[in-house]
């Protein structure tokens, strides 16, 4: 694996002293981790090599990298859904073998199921859950408020904007109670300004509820605004080429947290560690 860029390396106003933040207690782990797919040659085709990082309790850690680097790939293995070929990931102190209940995925569309309504699509990650028919509607309930649509329980997906379905799909994701929740670029297909309001949204509800999330994206801002880290990869095979602690306030409000001077220039140094001014499409 790439060593990591040193902390000296960063602008110090990002750079981390450990004894003002201690690190939480992992919840994700991946060590040594390749994944590799048969191909129709003998060659098999190398999606990441050598991951090696944890993610913390409560921790909002987001990956950015070239597309095709690998992104999707580590998603997938967290959830489950791909097992590495070499290494090892654990979720909550166990080693992943195929899809479990500690884990909730988001991706860019809300897949609300359009005849049910808002309440029972919030209910239906629940119904394979040992619990009554009044836990599950407490439960949904809490989590719609949370998200601020309890005013929306009854209504169909038919009947809200994308921003609010997308937060009917978040309720959940999180009613589920997961360990760890994985996003993938679920803010992607948003106007611009549904896009910042319900980054915000999202932000306070992850906050408030103390899940940990996992975000792939490839909005260097959102990335800046939403996370405690940053883990940056490199072209495929991907690798974590650099880790940033952002330690920056307001991550409860990216919006707010955007326009902090120390916001831009991690900006300015994401585009710079991706070489994007010299990348071509």
């Amino acid at each position: 694996m790439d060593a990591p860029v040193s902390q000296s390396a960063l602008p110090a106003e990002l750079a981390v002293i450990p004894a003002v933040r201690p690190a939480p207690p992992a919840v994700l782990s991946f060590e040594g981790v390749t994944k590799r797919f048969a191909t129709r040659t003998a060659t098999p085709f190398t999606a990441v090599q050598d991951l090696s990082f944890t993610i913390g309790k409560g921790e909002f850690v987001s990956i950015v990298g070239p597309s095709g680097c690998g992104k999707s790939t580590v998603l997938n293995m967290t959830a489950g859904l791909d097992a590495p070929t070499e290494g090892r990931v654990s979720l909550s102190g166990e080693v992943v073998t195929g899809p479990n209940k500690h884990v909730g995925f988001m991706l860019q569309k809300d897949l609300l199921l359009p005849w049910r309504s808002i309440v029972r699509n919030v209910e239906f990650g629940l119904e394979a859950r040992a619990l009554s028919r009044a836990e599950r509607r407490e439960r949904a309930l809490r989590e719609l408020a949370r998200c601020r649509l309890s005013d929306f329980a009854n209504h169909y997906p038919f009947q809200l904007s994308g921003g609010m379905r997308q937060r009917a799909a978040l309720a959940r994701t999180l009613a589920i109670e997961p360990d760890v929740v994985l996003l993938d670029e679920p803010f992607s297909a948003l106007d611009a300004q549904t896009k910042l309001l319900l980054q915000r949204s999202f932000a306070r509800t992850i906050h408030d509820s103390g899940v940990t999330a996992l975000l792939i994206t490839h909005d260097l801002a959102e990335a800046v605004a939403m996370s405690d880290r940053i883990l940056v990869m490199s072209e495929r095979p991907g690798r974590i080429v650099e880790e940033i602690d952002l330690d920056l306030p307001h991550r409860d409000d990216p919006i707010a947290r955007q326009a902090l001077p120390r916001a831009r220039e991690a900006m300015t140094h994401l585009f710079q560690s991706l070489h994007l001014a010299e990348r071509e499409e």
